[in-house]
């Protein structure tokens, strides 16, 4: 027996480092299929997207996705080439000369991956026959009448077939490695396994289809994880032939791993299996060469939302616009998964306080949540056809004051302010002001709504009665379609408007990662988020205090739902106690913690993933010393000891808190010192660097 290769990891503050130096990529393929590959259908899109760049970087030419060749996203997605690998050609044209159609290129994100995708209609004519053989080897029987379950069959035996002709073109290297992203995938990996293909193969599941379905419900889930008939339950959801796959890919798997340690515990239970690595889900950070240049972009953008606002409520623009606060959500519209219900009713709480306590405070609250409407309201773009009228009236009537005042400067005059407006003017001033009377409120919505009346987020606001009335210190604006910045009403795409709101709201109760609350952080975007999701869970390891970041994590597992409401009704009140410069600082920390969700950072775990895989699949080629995944311990961002680092503890004990010290907490506060002592709390990522051509990086010199 050949002298297996180390794969040993010692451990430097609980990170891995890999002691092989004599592992190059050349001897390894490693390929990535899921069916959202080029696919946008949910979140696993942007989880393979991002990640693409830093892999490709690691892997080189021998980096490969695969997914469905759907025409309308390969025509703007996808650049068609030759494959480079002669293996890989030669498995395509077996595959083609049989009459499946196989499409290679390079994936048009960053990074460029080669891409392998398989039309799926091309092979329908064998989905009877790759049923049937399903079912031999896994009991496991689909419905005709479930098309996502027949695709999933037709993509999984196409997947299976590639690995095939490839691995039998190989005798001993290079090594396969393929990672199956969700039970959509899944098919592939049970037909490898089943083959016994000499392929390492990493099953993740992003969200478990049992668990999404039964928060979906309204059940007591986290409560009852242990309590659940689980076969029952998938049956009466008529799921069961889909769970089945999902398990079955979970225990034929070398190496199964999940995005959070809530999404861990919930698979234990779900899945019968605790996953043999957690692989928290990153984004690509692109930092600015100018350190506040986000501060910048951030007041750029709340302008433009403010001119919006200034349309949307024309006639009752009777608050501080400098001292408006903007809150939003956002996501798929599922009112109690994704914590809607419990973010009205703290809106409703939030704006009995604002009211009793008579603050100048206004927050303005945007639900971006698509849901199905007819057009867009005529009352809102009304209010947007009388805010450009004014500002039209406004120019004109400056232009002519500007003239009027310039030629009496230039005659050496000081004009008579009472004559330099004509008759003229004050008529036309007058009726651009008539023009703005309303005998009705804001609406409360941007467009019909097909259903209003059984709408769950309109009837809740019928029911806690936040109309939008010239009393109420919180407004609310449903906004039932995606962002872009060529919508007539709010011209802004997604990340411009989040970068113009002060505080992202994601209360969840079903969120096994959360890229929402991300991206706010990359961002530089405070966030509310909740223990119970992913990104929750993985501040709260990694930040000492996440309140003082910017990371407001309410407990919605330890506590009932009216205490879990209080408790995210007190974080929206405190922050909206904070002054202008509390918000400044509490920014420039949040954006410092984006080093954290870097992939160049999480991708060491992946990594450990992959060399798990090997060492299980081929111990007398690679093995791998004992050791747990990698931790985090020793990456904890410190609580900041300068200016009050929340909301909540800006609150003052004593009534008689004065300006002078104010004064002192702001001159506490030092950035470069706080930056520096943060950027020494989280050890850099492991360097990928431009590979001289011709020669690929051995997996031992990606070292932290």
């Amino acid at each position: 027996m050949p002298l297996a290769r180390s794969l040993s990891m010692t451990s430097l503050n609980g990170l891995p480092q890999w002691e092989d130096e004599d592992l190059p990529v050349e001897d390894l393929l490693l390929f990535e299929i899921s069916w959202e590959v080029t696919n946008k259908v949910g979140g696993i899109y942007t989880v393979i997207q991002t990640k693409a760049k830093t892999t490709a970087d690691e892997w080189g030419e021998n980096y490969f996705l695969i997914g469905p060749y759907f025409e309308q996203n390969v025509k703007t997605q996808v650049e068609f080439c030759e494959p480079p690998n002669p293996a890989v050609k030669k498995a395509m044209d077996t595959m083609k000369s049989q009459g499946c159609q196989v499409f290679f290129g390079r994936w048009l994100i960053e990074g460029s991956p080669y891409v392998l995708l398989f039309d799926i209609g091309s092979a329908a004519w064998n989905l009877d026959k790759w049923k049937g053989e399903f079912w031999e080897v896994s009991n496991i029987g689909i419905p005709f009448h479930d098309r996502e379950a027949n695709d999933a069959v037709i993509f999984g035996s196409l997947t299976a077939w590639f690995l095939k002709e490839l691995s039998c073109q190989y005798d001993d290297k290079p090594n396969i490695i393929a990672h199956f992203h969700e039970w959509q995938a899944g098919v592939g990996l049970i037909l490898s396994r089943s083959q016994k293909l000499p392929v390492a193969t990493i099953f993740t599941t992003h969200a478990t289809l049992l668990g999404r379905y039964l928060c979906a419900a309204s059940i007591d889930f986290y409560n009852n994880l242990d309590q659940f008939d689980i076969d029952k339950e998938a049956g009466e959801r008529q799921i069961y032939h889909r769970y089945c796959m999902e398990r079955a890919s979970v225990h034929c798997a070398h190496v199964f791993t999940t995005v959070s340690q809530i999404t861990a515990t919930e698979a234990e239970h779900m899945l019968k299996k605790s996953p043999d690595v957690v692989t928290p889900n990153g984004l690509n950070i692109k930092k600015f060469s100018a350190m506040h240049e986000f501060q910048n972009l951030h007041s750029m953008y709340k302008a433009r939302i403010q001119e919006f606002i200034r349309g949307h409520f024309y006639g009752h623009l009777d608050f501080n616009l400098d001292k408006t606060l903007f809150f939003f959500i956002a996501g798929r519209y599922e009112f109690s998964n994704k914590g809607a219900d419990m973010f009205l009713e703290a809106l409703s709480r939030l704006n009995f306080l604002l009211r009793v306590h008579k603050t100048d405070v206004t927050v303005i609250v945007f639900f971006i949540m698509p849901a199905k409407t007819n057009n867009f309201n005529v009352e809102t773009l009304k209010g947007q056809a009388v805010r450009k009228q004014l500002w039209d009236t406004a120019q004109s009537v400056k232009e002519k004051f500007g003239r009027k005042l310039y030629n009496a400067l230039l005659k050496g005059e000081i004009p008579d302010l009472n004559k330099i407006l004509d008759r003229d003017d004050i008529t036309i001033m007058k009726r651009a002001i008539f023009s703005t009377q309303r005998h009705s409120l804001p609406p409360v919505t941007t467009h019909n709504m097909i259903d209003d009346s059984n709408d769950p987020i309109l009837n809740t606001i019928r029911r806690i009665g936040l109309f939008n009335n010239r009393t109420d210190r919180v407004k609310v604006i449903l906004h039932p379609e995606f962002l872009s910045s060529t919508s007539p009403l709010l011209p802004l795409d997604y990340e411009e408007f989040v970068r113009g709101c002060h505080l992202g709201v994601f209360p969840s109760y079903y969120e096994p990662w959360g890229y929402t609350p991300a991206e706010c952080t990359v961002m530089g975007i405070p966030s509310v988020t909740t223990n119970l999701s992913g990104f929750g869970c993985f501040m709260q390891e990694h930040v000492a205090d996440p309140a003082a970041y910017g990371i407001y994590i309410v407990d919605r597992r330890f506590r009932s739902p009216d205490e879990s409401c209080n408790q995210l009704t007190q974080f929206l009140y405190s922050f909206c106690q904070q002054n202008r410069r509390q918000r400044i600082i509490q920014r420039n920390r949040t954006e410092r913690l984006s080093d954290l969700l870097d992939w160049r950072y999480l991708g060491r775990y992946y990594m450990h993933a992959r060399h798990l895989a090997l060492s299980r699949t081929f111990p007398d080629k690679f093995e791998m010393e004992p050791s747990a995944p990698p931790k985090t311990e020793g990456f904890r961002f410190p609580r900041p000891s300068s200016v009050p680092p929340s909301p909540s503890a800006s609150q003052h004990s004593s009534p008689h808190h004065s300006e002078a010290e104010d004064e002192d907490e702001d001159e506490r506060y030092d950035e470069d010192e706080e930056a520096e002592r943060d950027r020494q709390n989280i050890k850099p990522p492991f360097s990928i660097g431009a590979l001289p051509q011709g020669k690929k990086k051995q997996h031992g010199e990606y070292r932290n």
